[in-house]
């Protein structure tokens, strides 16, 4: 089974426990580790939107400008959880955002948690 940029994104971070003491924030632009894929992260209303500005590999029908909106809660003062809604694909996943000091993993999960992808981004230079 073959998995669009954005489903990846939806796809992945580390889960963690506890409460929150501050939030963190993931806004930026971050390269895939595999290096395919330049993703803004930004503030987009309510919500926080990963937009794609860059696709190395478009076969997968990924293309930029393709966007995901995560509504994301603080569950950690590292870690953010929720839903991200993929407008292309009508899909939703649960996603947990883990925001480190120089990386960003992205853990997204679909069928009630049993299918589920973790992605590591780093900054874009």
């Amino acid at each position: 089974m073959k998995i669009p940029l954005l489903t990846a994104l939806a796809f992945s971070a580390l889960a963690a426990s506890g409460a929150a003491q501050q939030s963190a924030d993931p806004s930026g632009v971050w390269m895939r580790d595999d290096g395919n894929a330049r993703v803004r992260i930004a503030p987009c209303g309510t919500n926080i939107c990963a937009t794609n500005l860059w696709i190395g590999d478009t076969s997968k029908g990924e293309e930029a400008g393709d966007r995901l909106v995560m509504s994301l809660t603080p569950k950690t003062a590292d870690t953010l959880t929720g839903t991200a809604y993929d407008p292309k694909r009508n899909r939703t996943y649960s996603i947990t955002v883990v925001v480190l000091d120089k990386s960003l993993v992205t853990r997204g999960c679909i069928l009630g948690g049993i299918l589920c992808r973790d992605v590591h981004w780093a900054p874009a230079q």
